[in-house]
């Protein structure tokens, strides 16, 4: 009788030539095939295994997924294959469904192997297996997030054929289970992995912690926010965590958070401090032993590079000339980062009266700002590469005519001028022009400014960061707070804020709810966390609610305010020969017009829909609710 194994890891091939000494030929070992027992008893072997499982784990929005920073408010997608992201009036009930087994089962067989790999020296082996069990602790960390209670497999399954498969059917875990799962996985483990800071790409003992904080902190908000919307829930505990148990979750992220700080292992990126902006966005370009990134997935030239500033450059300085400015930061996301006198305010576009105001240099209007708006954004009047950028929508009459083209730094005739004049940037924005803003903004954050990075054919080697100690940081202050303590709290948002340029720390009555979405909103932007933190909030329906967008909304730093679409805060050139304001700014916030529908997160989105062809293979599962 024939045994499977429901899937099994690669194998691993030394290809050579085979001899064509036929006698001895069936006598001999396979000289091309490594076996079993020679792979486990060769720690580099057991490595490269192990780095086939790295290779694989998920992720949502990171750097080779781009176009996914664009599925919410914080960005707008400038290529005409994408405009659909902003045309959809709901999201589907199946959008983040992650739900691999096979991926699970592979770190399981992974263990089985590991544990009876007796040649093994027992250091090595006790990381590669505490290595394996970090992955699989972050695999249902991602499947709770999305799914909520998965089955809980720990041991590799095998069938043979003509069996009863029923035997093989695993219910779903209670969502909370899947979390103590998580949490007791990396206690255990832990100590057996590397505590050296400067190890970035594989497990440590310093992502242990990161991971355990995290989930601990998504945990304990999906129980205290969960009141909040009691349909999203179901009877057996497999969706929702009891209200009782949010304390608890809290503390141990607390404590997670602590440890890592308190070790004195990693610090706060803080190496250029005559330009924060510029220190802030170093933090993600710089891989020489920095002192923030606990775990990256890292790439190299010439042999791992990814897209990421091919794709988002400015239009103007990209280096071929064919994709450029997909990611498109909104006005939403530019208006949070508040005053460096912590004081939330729209940009100051208009007076009292309504009217424009006239600006000598693009880059006033967001003068005085929190540090990470430019290190996060380039902004009209930033630069790239050391180049300016051009961004700037038309020329404006005195009387508000609006001259403007249809192709990056077009030039027109104006009233009066003898000569054509240019009437548009070479970066837009132009409504409805893919590859180039159309918001009036271009992502900053982990875009590439070394010779080639915009190049297809090279790339860039930026990495992508998983966790680093500003989460930290925020994590400690958003527990601290649930637990009670504001001092301790707004201890822990001030060490993030004071690297962002405010001088005047905040007192501990200041911290709130509202603050604590919005230091995450601001430090956190384009990292991954925007929509995990909305649904563990139970605040994604507010947000996302499909109202219809209001320009004039004047809502910087409230939580819950509705913010269904992008907005986009476009520059004008004014053309008033002989007046006072000729040649200055003004800007005007704008839809861009493929915008057509504002988007509504629906109660049956906190968890995503299983596909039908995992129901029907396993009548134990049960679908999540309002869907």
């Amino acid at each position: 009788m024939k045994t499977y194994n429901i899937l099994i890891l690669s194998v691993i091939l030394a290809v050579s030539l085979i001899s064509c000494d036929h006698d001895n030929f069936l006598s001999r070992s396979p000289q091309d095939v490594l076996l079993e027992d020679q792979v486990w008893s060769n720690p580099d072997l057991v490595r490269s295994n192990l780095a086939s499982l790295y290779d694989n784990k998920p992720d949502y929005q990171e750097l080779e997924q781009y176009w996914n920073f664009t599925d919410f408010d914080e960005a707008f997608p400038s290529r005409n294959g994408d405009y659909w992201r902003v045309r959809r009036q709901n999201y589907d009930y199946g959008a983040w469904e992650y739900w691999d087994y096979g991926y699970v089962h592979n770190i399981n067989l992974f263990l089985t192997r590991a544990e009876n790999a007796d040649e093994l020296d027992p250091a090595d082996k006790s990381q590669f297996i505490a290595e394996a069990r970090f992955l699989r602790a972050n695999v249902y960390f991602e499947m709770v997030k999305r799914m909520g209670g998965v089955p809980l497999l720990t041991d590799t399954l095998s069938y043979e054929v003509g069996e009863d498969p029923a035997p093989l059917y695993t219910p779903r875990a209670a969502e909370a289970e899947v979390y103590d799962f998580i949490i007791s996985e990396i206690d255990a483990i832990a100590s057996d992995l590397p505590t050296d800071p400067t190890i970035k790409s594989t497990a440590t003992w310093g992502a242990a912690l990161a991971i355990k904080s995290r989930a601990a902190l998504y945990a304990g908000s999906i129980a205290r926010y969960g009141a909040n919307t009691p349909s999203v829930s179901l009877s057996n505990g497999v969706v929702g965590i009891p209200e009782g148990r949010a304390e608890g979750y809290y503390q141990t992220a607390l404590d997670a958070a602590t440890e890592l700080i308190e070790s004195g292992r990693y610090s706060l990126y803080m190496r250029n401090p005559n330009d924060l902006s510029a220190n802030f966005n170093d933090l993600f370009q710089d891989k020489q032993d920095n002192p923030e990134v606990i775990w990256a997935q890292d790439y190299l030239l010439q042999s791992e590079t990814h897209q990421f500033t091919v794709n988002s450059q400015p239009k103007s300085l990209t280096e071929e000339g064919a994709v450029a400015g997909f990611i498109n930061p909104t006005l939403n996301l530019v208006q949070e980062f508040e005053l460096l006198d912590n004081t939330f305010a729209p940009l100051p576009n208009r007076d009292s009266n309504g009217d424009l105001i006239a600006y000598e240099d693009k880059s006033e209007i967001f003068a005085n700002r929190d540090a990470r708006l430019a290190g996060t954004v380039m902004l009209p009047g930033s630069q790239f590469k050391g180049q300016d950028l051009d961004i700037w929508a038309g020329v404006m009459e005195s009387d508000g005519t609006i001259t403007t083209g249809d192709q990056f730094g077009q030039q027109k005739m104006l009233p009066g001028e003898s000569e054509p004049e240019q009437v548009v940037g070479f970066d837009g924005p132009i409504d409805q022009l893919e590859l180039g803003t159309q918001t009036g903004f271009y992502i900053r954050k982990y875009l590439d400014p070394a010779p080639a990075a915009g190049r297809i054919g090279t790339g860039s080697d930026v990495w992508w960061i998983h966790y680093r100690l500003g989460e930290i940081y925020l994590n400690a202050a958003e527990a601290a707070f649930e637990l009670g303590d504001n001092d301790l709290a707004a201890d822990y948002i001030n060490e993030v804020r004071q690297r962002a340029g405010f001088t005047d720390d905040l007192d501990p009555g200041e911290i709130t709810f509202d603050r604590i979405v919005h230091e995450r909103k601001v430090e956190l932007a384009f990292e991954g966390h925007q929509l995990w933190d909305y649904k563990r909030w139970r605040i994604a329906h507010q947000v996302w609610n499909g109202a219809p967008l209001d320009i004039d909304a004047d809502t910087p730093g409230d939580a819950t305010a509705p913010s269904a679409g992008p907005i986009g805060l476009w520059p004008y050139k004014i053309h008033d020969p002989g007046g006072a304001d000729d040649g200055h700014w003004v800007f005007v916030e704008r839809v861009p017009s493929v915008v057509t529908n504002p988007v509504t997160f629906r109660l049956g989105n906190y968890y995503s829909r299983i596909n039908a062809g995992v129901l029907s293979s396993n009548p134990e599962l049960v679908q999540n609710p309002n869907q």
